[in-house]
């Protein structure tokens, strides 16, 4: 039940990302550190809210896997 209600959570989000990336089709200048390029904010709202969820992603599992190896370490020295 939980990962419904995760997915409709991050659909619900997606969705609002892309109504608010389409309503806005101005062109903006992102500056990075060795380069410089021209997007609509529509292209930048989803590459951002990718990035975002991907990391989202990954620190999870990564959390995940730090927890799981805590759990055998204990029970091997239990034993």
């Amino acid at each position: 039940m939980r990962i419904y209600i995760t997915l409709i959570f991050v659909f619900i989000l997606f969705t609002i990302a892309f109504i608010f990336g389409s309503q806005n089709e101005q062109i903006i200048t992102l500056n990075y550190l060795i380069a410089r390029t021209q997007m609509s904010i529509a292209t930048a709202v989803s590459i951002f809210t990718a990035i975002g969820f991907t990391l989202g992603i990954l620190l999870t599992i990564l959390w995940r896997l730090v927890r799981k190896g805590k759990k055998a370490l204990n029970l091997n020295k239990e034993l």
